[in-house]
C-alpha cells in the first residue's frame, strides 16, 4: 500500500486538520539515535516532543535516560505525574511561582535540576525564596560557541561562561552558597548540532558549514574537557551533558561528556533533512483538507500557517509532503485560514481530499493540536493528548 494511501485509510474517520504520529517511523528514529550515540545515554529533549505518551514510550527504550525540559513549570508537572525521576531544566528560570512550588516539594527537588550561568541566577533564586531556602540541584551551563577570532561568535547566545577559568570561578561561587548543590555541567554546541551540513540546493553554504563545524568540534573537545576538569576539582558531578540530534557522533567522541541530548531526531522535521550523516524518517505529519480549486495546478487548503520559530525565512514554513510534487506559493506561503499548493499533483485533488504536510521544527506542531492520532500501518491505534491537550502550554 502506498504511503499516502496508508495514511488516508488509517485516518478516514477523522476530519482534517489533524496531526498523526507514524509509530514505525518514530521507533525507527529512536533506534537510530541510540546507534549514533555509541553507548552514551540520551537525555530526551522534551521541547521537541511535547506529548507525554511519546516521552513515556521513548524513555522505556534502552539507551534513553532522563528528560531535558524547557521550563521549570514543565519539569514540575512531569514530576507530579511521575514521568521521570531525572529532569534537567535546560534554560534558566525566573518563574517565581514555579520556584516557590519547587522549594516546597521535596520529591520535585530530588528530581529536578535547574541551570545557572551566573551568580545573578543564584541571587534571583535567593531573592524569591529567601536566603535560607531548601537545597536546590543546579547545573552550570558552559558556552561552547566557536570564537576563532576576537569579535566573531558562531553559535547560540547562551551562557557567558566560556573558559575553564570562568567555569571554575562560577562553580566555586555555587558551592559557597548555602541552598545550592552543583551536580552537572551542560554544554550545547548548537553550531554543530543545529545546523545541517548539507542544506538542499546550497552546496557552497554546505561546504562552509562543514569547514566551520570541523574546526569548532576540534577546539571544543579541548576546551570543554578543560572546563569540566576545572569544575570537577570543585564539585562532584553527576553528569556532563552535551550535543543534540545533529552532533551525536561528534559529542560522543568527547571523553568529558557523560550523556547526550536529542529530541528532534525522534520526529524528523524538515530542518533536519540537511545532514549528510543521518536522515530521520518523518514521524509526525499533519493533514489539511482541500477547500478550493481556483485553477489548474492549484489547490487551496484550509488553515496551515504553522510557522516555526527562529529566523523569518522560508525554511521555517511547513512543507507539502504527500501527494508528491506540491509546493507552496512564494508570495502567499502557509496562511492563517488558507494555504494554496501548486503543482501537477494538484489536478488529481478533489474538495475534501487530504494533503499531508511536515512542520519545520519538531515540537512546535504540538502547540497547534490538542491531540495526535497514533498510526501503526493503516490503523489508528489510539489518540493521545499533546501538552496543550492536557491543558498545558509552557512557552
Amino acid at each position: 500500500m502506498q504511503h499516502r494511501t496508508r495514511l488516508d485509510v488509517a485516518t478516514e474517520e477523522h476530519d482534517p486538520p489533524f496531526a498523526i504520529v507514524d509509530l514505525d517511523a518514530f521507533d525507527s528514529n529512536a533506534a537510530d539515535l541510540v546507534r549514533r550515540a555509541g553507548g552514551r545515554p540520551i537525555r530526551v529533549a522534551s521541547k521537541s516532543v511535547r506529548v507525554r505518551a511519546l516521552l513515556e514510550r521513548v524513555l522505556a527504550q534502552p539507551g534513553f535516560a532522563g528528560v531535558m525540559c524547557y521550563s521549570l513549570a514543565e519539569a514540575l508537572w512531569l514530576s507530579s505525574v511521575d514521568l521521570c525521576e531525572d529532569l534537567l531544566v535546560a534554560y534558566p528560570t525566573v518563574d517565581q511561582a514555579a520556584l516557590h512550588e519547587l522549594a516546597k516539594d521535596d520529591k520535585a527537588r530530588a528530581r529536578i535540576t535547574i541551570v545557572v550561568d551566573s551568580t545573578a541566577h543564584l541571587d534571583l533564586v535567593a531573592a524569591v525564596l529567601g536566603a535560607d531556602h531548601p537545597e536546590l540541584r543546579v547545573c552550570l551551563e558552559l558556552d561552547v560557541s566557536w570564537r576563532p577570532v576576537p569579535g566573531l561568535h558562531v553559535g547560540p547566545r547562551r551562557s557567558p561562561v566560556h573558559t575553564a577559568r570562568e567555569a571554575r570561578a562560577l562553580a566555586e561561587a555555587i558551592v559557597r552558597r548555602p541552598g545550592f548543590r552543583l551536580v552537572g555541567v551542560m554544554a550545547y554546541e548548537g553550531q554543530i548540532a543545529g545546523l545541517g551540513d548539507q542544506p538542499p540546493g546550497r552546496p557552497v553554504r554546505g561546504a562552509a558549514l562543514r569547514w566551520m563545524q570541523r574546526r569548532s568540534a576540534a577546539e571544543l573537545v579541548e576546551r570543554r574537557s578543560a572546563a569540566v576538569s576545572a569544575v570537577r576539582r570543585v564539585a562532584e558531578l553527576e553528569f556532563v551533558n552535551g550535543g543534540g540530534t545533529g552532533s551525536l557522533e561528534v559529542t560522543a567522541a568527547d571523553p568529558s561528556v557523560t550523556e547526550l541530548a536529542a529530541g528532534s531526531g525522534l520526529i524528523g522535521p524538515t530542518l533536519f533533512d540537511g545532514y549528510r550523516g543521518f536522515r530521520p524518517r518523518p514521524a509526525v505529519l499533519f493533514a489539511l483538507p482541500v477547500v478550493r480549486r481556483p485553477k489548474r495546478h492549484v489547490a487551496t487548503l484550509f488553515s496551515g500557517g504553522y510557522i516555526a520559530s527562529g529566523t523569518a525565512t522560508s525554511d521555517r514554513q511547513p512543507t507539502p509532503y504527500l501527494p508528491v510534487g506540491l509546493k507552496l506559493l512564494p508570495l502567499e506561503g502557509a496562511g492563517e485560514v488558507q494555504t494554496p499548493v501548486v503543482g501537477r499533483a494538484a489536478d488529481a485533488l478533489r474538495l475534501g481530499d487530504r494533503v499531508w504536510l511536515r512542520h519545520a521544527k519538531a515540537g512546535e506542531l504540538a502547540e497547534r493540536f490538542t491531540h495526535y492520532h497514533v498510526v501503526r500501518g493503516d490503523v489508528v491505534q489510539r489518540t493521545v493528548p499533546t501538552y496543550r491537550g492536557e491543558g498545558h502550554s509552557f512557552g
